[in-house]
């Protein structure tokens, strides 16, 4: 009997199908939810991503898990596009250019996503504040070294602004780029100076 030295049995490969079925259910969940909300019906999700309720079910056993993993992929690509940010010419055009992308995620799903940032209940919700804030802290660094920010703001600060405008403009279909002004106002006033000290 041969012995293999040096190696550990390797973990089951998650099926292939069970893998792509948990992607496409996550997409189409987080179409599903900006055209009707978190309240959306989970069956009409599985029967657009092509799968049965059961399926489902199998990989999210409820609303909150699903919502949370919509959630979490959106925070993903936030995060991921923050630290390729950190590498562009201009601090404040890294900055301005996230904080628009970010502005954009918490006004989807009706304001699902600001509104759990808010809350910030459990540790999942937790985790992607903490995750977030990261993300922020360092654009916002970055361009009060490098850029014109103001160096008395804080990110939290940030992120309460556009988490208000977000808020505020979430569920108007007449919206137009309004929020995305008041975000303008938002980073003139970044870049301004302090009007009283502290």
């Amino acid at each position: 009997m041969t012995i293999t030295q040096g190696r550990t049995p390797a973990e089951p490969p998650q099926r292939t199908d069970a893998r792509l079925n948990r992607e496409r259910l996550v997409a189409t969940a987080q179409q599903v939810f900006a055209e009707a909300g978190p309240g959306a019906s989970l069956n009409e999700i599985a029967r657009r991503a092509g799968v049965g309720p059961g399926t489902l079910y199998r990989h999210f056993p409820n609303r909150t898990a699903l919502l949370t993993a919509v959630l979490r992929d959106r925070i993903d690509s936030l995060c991921g596009q923050a630290e390729d940010l950190l590498a562009a010419e201009s601090a404040d055009d890294a900055l301005e250019e996230w904080l628009h992308a970010f502005l954009a995620h918490a006004r989807v799903n009706q304001g699902m996503g600001s509104a759990l940032m808010v809350e910030s209940t459990g540790a999942s919700s937790l985790d992607c504040h903490r995750r977030i804030l990261g993300a922020a802290t360092g654009l916002l660094t970055r361009a009060q070294e490098h850029g014109t920010a103001r160096t008395d703001l804080t990110a939290g600060e940030l992120l309460q602004l556009v988490i208000g405008i977000a808020l505020s403009t979430a569920g108007d279909e007449h919206a137009g780029e309004h929020p995305h002004r008041l975000l303008d106002l938002v980073l003139d006033a970044t870049h301004g100076t302090p009007r009283r000290s502290n």
